[in-house]
C-alpha cells in the first residue's frame, strides 16, 4: 500500500487558498448563468408566441428511418398538421427527425428545441428556420415544451423520452399543467413500464388508479391521431400555464 506524506503547513495554506479561490468561482459563475438561463427563456417566448396549437412528439434519437416507428411518426404528425396542429421535437435525428419530417411534408408548423450537446444531436432539417431553438439547459427546454404543446405523444425513446414523459404526467397529475392527451405509442414496447406502475406504484401506494386516466396506450396512427381529434372537437386549445 502506497502511503503519502503529511502536508505541510505551506501546502495547507495552499489547498486552503484554493478551495476558497474555487468555491467563489464556482458562486461567480452561477450568479452570471441566471442572465442565460433568461435568455433562453425569452427567446423562446419570442420566437413561439404566435405558433399556434402543437403536439409533441418524444422519442428516441437512435430510430432509423426504416424503422417503423420512423415511419409511424412521420404519418402521425403529417395527419396531425393536416387537422391544424403544429409539431414540436427534441430537434435531433430518430423519432425528432420523423416528427418534423412528417410535420414538414404536411404543411404545418415544424418546431425543433434542439440541446446543445457535446459528441451528439445536431438540428435535423426538416425544421422551420424561424423555429429552430438551441438550448444549454434541458430544464428550460422542458419547460418551453410543457408550455406550447396541447398534447404529447411518447414513441419508444430511452432516458431522454422517460425523463420528458414523466415531467407530463407529473405536472397533469399534481395539476399544473393541463389535462391534455398523453399518449404512449408501441403497447410492446410500453408494456414493461406500465405492468410496473400497476404491480409495484399502485402496490406500494406510490400513485393512485385515477392516475393511470392521464395517458392511453395505442399501437396505430389511427388511435393516436383520433385521440388529439376527439379531444379538441370537445375542448378548445389554451395556453398550458
Amino acid at each position: 500500500m502506497i502511503k503519502f506524506a503529511p502536508m505541510t503547513n505551506e501546502e495547507e495554506i495552499i489547498r486552503r487558498s484554493f478551495r476558497r479561490k474555487w468555491w467563489n468561482d464556482v458562486k461567480t459563475t452561477s450568479s452570471w448563468s441566471v442572465f442565460k438561463i433568461m435568455a433562453e427563456f425569452v427567446q423562446s417566448f419570442e420566437r413561439l408566441s404566435e405558433v399556434g396549437p402543437c403536439v409533441a412528439i418524444f422519442g428516441s434519437a437512435r430510430t432509423l428511418p426504416d424503422d417503423k416507428y420512423y415511419r409511424d411518426a412521420v404519418e402521425i404528425a403529417k395527419r396531425l398538421t393536416k387537422i391544424g396542429f403544429g409539431i414540436i421535437t427534441g430537434g435531433g435525428p430518430g423519432i425528432m427527425e420523423a416528427g418534423n419530417r412528417g410535420a414538414k411534408e404536411g404543411g404545418g408548423a415544424s418546431v425543433g428545441l434542439n440541446i446543445k450537446l457535446p459528441f451528439e444531436q445536431s438540428s435535423n432539417p426538416y425544421i422551420d428556420s424561424d423555429k429552430l431553438i438551441d438550448y444549454d439547459y434541458f430544464f428550460v427546454r422542458k419547460t418551453i415544451f410543457m408550455k406550447y404543446a396541447q398534447g404529447y405523444i411518447a414513441m419508444p425513446g430511452g432516458f431522454g423520452t422517460l425523463d420528458e414523459l414523466s415531467e407530463a404526467l407529473t405536472l397533469i397529475q399534481t395539476n399544473k399543467l393541463v389535462s391534455f392527451p398523453v399518449i404512449l405509442y408501441g403497447k410492446d414496447y410500453w408494456k414493461g413500464l406500465l405492468d410496473w406502475f400497476h404491480n409495484t406504484l399502485i402496490t406500494h401506494h406510490m400513485i393512485s388508479e385515477t392516475d393511470f386516466d392521464i395517458y392511453q396506450v395505442v399501437d396505430t396512427v389511427d388511435e393516436a391521431v383520433a385521440i388529439i381529434e376527439e379531444f379538441y372537437n370537445k375542448y378548445a386549445p389554451k395556453p398550458n400555464f
